[in-house]
């Protein structure tokens, strides 16, 4: 098991989240978390079921917060497209 701070996680994430052993993260001494790898390259259905409409409410508290509509969010989805797909444009 490996220990690492919020700044070394932070810094470091993209390393550590390849490891295969668990990391615990601390913030000024005090656990604030812990990072479990999944060997598996997707998530199993009954997780997807419970995340989901934790996530969904999440976002809506997000959307309401900034006071944005639907059609708001769709037209700068389609601009953000569009630019994507400008010609000469890398990705």
């Amino acid at each position: 098991m490996k220990i690492a701070t919020v700044r070394e996680f932070r810094d470091n994430a993209s390393g550590l989240l390849r490891s295969r052993d668990p990391i615990l993260v601390t913030r000024r001494g005090r656990l604030a978390g812990v990072f479990f790898p999944r060997p598996e390259s997707s998530l199993p259905v009954e997780l997807k079921r419970e995340l989901f409409p934790m996530l969904s409410a999440q976002i809506a508290r997000q959307i309401r917060k900034r006071g944005l509509t639907e059609d708001e969010i769709v037209i700068d989805f389609q601009d953000w497209r569009k630019k994507k797909r400008e010609p000469g444009r890398r990705r």
